[in-house]
C-alpha cells in the first residue's frame, strides 16, 4: 500500500514557505505486529505549535525539532482499516498523533505530543470527527484549562483574549461569554473584528495592528481587565500588564508573535507591574490536563448541541494543501480551527 506523507525539505530561513516542505510517497507495511493499528487518516490538525519544530533547534523543554526528510507529526483522526490491538476494530474512528500522512500504522501504546494524542477510539454519534481536533480536542481543552484552572475565572471578571478568531481564542472567548463575562477580543483584520462582534457576540473587539495597542485596550475595557488569556505574547502581554487590575491573572497558552517572525518579537518593558499589582502569570500545556477532557467535552459538547457555540473551521483539501494551510494559519489568514481534509 502506498501513502503520501509531508516531510520537512529544509529548515525555514525566516518565515515558513510552502517550499520548505516536500510530499513523499512511502510504502505502508502490509503485515501488522501485535498491538499495531492501520489507519486511513481523514483529517489532519494544523496548529501553530508545529512552527516551533521546523527550525534546526527548538525551545528548551519542548518537543524536539523535525529532522530534514522527517515526516511531520500532528494530531489527526482517521478510520481503522486493520487492527491487532485489543479494543480497536475496523471501522472505528480514532484520534492519534500521526497526522500529515494518508495512512499510518499506530501502536496502541505509542508516543504522544507532550501528553496529548494517545491513540483513542472516538464516539462520533453526536459530533463530526474533526470536532475532536478542535472544539472537543486540544483546542477546546486549552481554552477550558486556561480559563478555569490557570486563569481561575471568577464572577464579574473582565476578560481579554488575544488571537480571539483563532482555534483556541475563539473557543475561550465564547466560553467566557457564555459564563456571563464581559469579553474583549483582539485579532488581525477588520473582517475578523466583525466576526468577533457579529458571530461570536463579544462585547468589544479591535485589530491589533492599531498604532497603539494599549490605547485600543483602554477603549475596549476602560475599567481594566481581570484576566488576560495570552495566545500571542510580545507587546500584547505588555498591554495586558498595563490594563490588569490589582490581583489580575495571565494564562499563557502560546506566544504566536514569536513563532514565525523574521526577527525576535519585542517583549514587555513593564514587567514590574507584576510586582506592583500582585499579578499572577502562569503558562501551561493542555496535554498536562488530559484528565479534564471529559469535563471539557461535557460543557463544550452541550454548547455545540444547543447551537450556543460557533466552531468555525478553515478547511484545506488534500495533503498537498497542507503546506499552504500551515503558512496561511501562521500568517493569520484563517479563522477558527485550521484543518486539512485528506481525500
Amino acid at each position: 500500500m502506498q501513502s503520501r506523507e509531508l516531510t520537512l525539505a529544509h529548515h525555514p530561513q525566516g518565515r515558513v514557505r510552502p517550499s520548505d516542505f516536500r510530499l513523499d510517497v512511502v510504502t505502508v507495511p502490509e503485515e501488522l505486529g501485535p498491538g499495531d493499528i492501520l489507519v486511513r487518516n481523514s483529517w489532519s490538525s494544523i496548529d501553530p505549535s508545529v512552527r516551533m519544530r521546523l527550525g534546526p533547534t527548538g525551545p528548551a523543554g519542548y518537543l524536539p525539532p523535525f529532522r530534514i526528510g522527517e515526516t511531520l507529526t500532528g494530531l489527526a483522526v482517521g478510520e481503522v482499516l486493520r487492527s491487532r490491538a485489543p479494543g480497536f476494530a475496523p471501522g472505528d474512528t480514532v484520534l492519534h498523533i500521526n497526522g500529515f500522512r494518508e495512512f499510518a500504522v499506530l501502536r496502541q501504546d505509542g508516543d504522544t505530543l507532550a501528553g496529548a494524542g494517545g491513540v483513542t477510539r472516538l464516539d462520533i454519534g453526536e459530533h463530526p470527527p474533526q470536532a475532536y481536533l478542535g472544539a472537543l480536542g486540544s483546542a477546546g481543552l486549552t481554552a477550558y484549562v486556561g480559563l478555569h484552572c490557570i486563569g481561575e475565572l471568577a464572577g464579574g471578571d473582565v476578560v481579554w483574549i488575544s488571537s480571539a478568531a483563532g482555534a483556541v481564542g475563539s473557543l475561550a472567548a465564547q466560553i467566557a461569554k457564555l459564563r456571563g463575562h464581559y469579553v474583549v477580543g483582539s485579532t488581525g483584520s477588520t473582517e475578523k473584528v466583525r466576526f468577533l462582534l457579529e458571530e461570536l457576540n463579544l462585547d468589544a473587539a479591535f485589530d491589533y495592528h492599531t498604532p497603539d495597542l494599549t490605547r485600543a485596550l483602554d477603549s475596549a475595557a476602560p475599567d481594566g481587565i481581570d484576566l488576560y488569556f495570552d495566545n500571542v505574547g510580545g507587546t500584547h502581554l505588555g498591554a495586558a500588564l498595563h490594563r490588569l487590575r490589582p490581583g489580575g491573572r495571565v494564562a499563557m497558552a502560546g506566544a504566536v508573535a514569536s513563532y514565525d517572525a523574521e526577527t525576535a518579537a519585542a517583549g514587555p518593558d513593564n514587567l514590574f507591574q507584576i510586582v506592583s499589582k500582585s499579578l499572577t502569570v502562569k503558562g501551561f500545556r493542555a496535554g498536562a490536563y488530559d484528565h479534564l477532557l471529559g469535563d471539557m467535552r461535557a460543557e463544550v459538547g452541550a454548547y455545540l448541541r444547543d447551537g450556543r457555540l460557533v466552531a468555525e473551521e478553515t478547511v484545506f483539501d488534500g495533503l498537498e494543501s497542507a503546506p499552504d494551510a500551515i503558512v496561511a494559519m501562521l500568517r493569520g489568514r484563517t479563522v477558527g480551527k485550521t484543518l486539512c481534509r485528506l481525500r
